[in-house]
């Protein structure tokens, strides 16, 4: 596993990190400065997504954690500031940044057409391959594109794993659901014969889940990579945020934050 994440995030790495312009927030200060003032960074996820984000419970106590927290946590305390985390259902997350509710969202996100409509994307700090999850009783059964079409597929609403589902394998048999846990679920009770999740968030419900298996039938890759969105037009939190990830990148952290979550959330190195 540690190989994989290896490749992934030197894949990340060959995305050049640009500085942009400047910015200024509603008040005519520096972004920067509001959020320094304010002492806290707000940054909005939907933790329903290990290793990425999700809950767990430390000290009694339930907490948010998962590799994408950790590289917005080594944000905040670049700046100097604490960490809010605001969890809400994935997609009402660029919405609600779009209407200044957060500084940033960090949710295993990626950009497209669409989404850039309404909100700016960092470079990005991981790069990975399309799987599907399905039961292991059935894992045989799928070994090309050809061989889902038809089937009973879910994905999380909102996201781009779910226009993948229709595309691969036909609207008419895409079940969509605001939570992964929920479609996981239905997945273990024969109700859905696979799953379109994120890369890592395959992997570690396959690792920890006896009955599931992680599936390569060679979807073509259709994004850039994971990265952080900020409101349209907050350029300066935007170059800020690409310093932080050119930093975490070259000197391996985001390597070690993807150990620590996939630990927590129970999967193996």
């Amino acid at each position: 596993m540690k190989k994989i994440i290896a490749l992934i995030l030197a894949l990340a790495m060959v995305f050049s990190f640009t500085a942009c312009g400047g910015g200024s927030s509603d008040s005519g200060k520096s972004v920067i400065d509001d959020i320094k003032a304010k002492g806290k960074l707000t940054v909005g996820t939907s933790a329903d997504y290990p290793p990425y984000e999700f809950h767990t419970e430390i000290d009694g106590v339930d907490t948010i954690v998962g590799f994408d927290i950790a590289i917005a946590k080594a944000i905040a305390d670049d700046l100097g500031v604490e960490l809010e985390i605001v969890d809400m259902s994935f997609d009402n997350l660029l919405m609600s940044l779009a209407n200044g509710e957060f500084d940033m969202v960090i949710a295993a996100i990626t950009s497209n057409e669409e989404r850039e409509k309404a909100v700016d994307f960092s470079d990005p700090y991981l790069v990975s391959k399309n799987l599907i999850l399905v039961k292991t009783e059935n894992a045989g059964k799928y070994k090309t594109i050809d061989d889902i079409a038809g089937a009973k597929g879910g994905a999380q609403t909102g996201t781009i794993t779910y226009d993948r589902c229709v595309q691969y394998v036909g609207e008419a048999t895409t079940v969509g659901l605001a939570k992964v846990q929920d479609l996981v679920m239905e997945l273990q009770a024969g109700k859905l014969d696979l799953l379109f999740l994120d890369y890592m968030t395959v992997l570690t419900y396959a690792e920890v889940k006896d009955d599931l298996e992680a599936v390569d039938v060679n979807i073509p890759s259709d994004a850039e990579g994971y990265q952080i969105a900020v409101k349209e037009g907050n350029s300066e939190l935007q170059q800020y945020i690409n310093g932080v990830l050119a930093k975490l990148l070259a000197e391996n952290a985001i390597e070690g934050f993807i150990v620590e979550a996939q630990q927590q959330a129970g999967m193996d190195e």
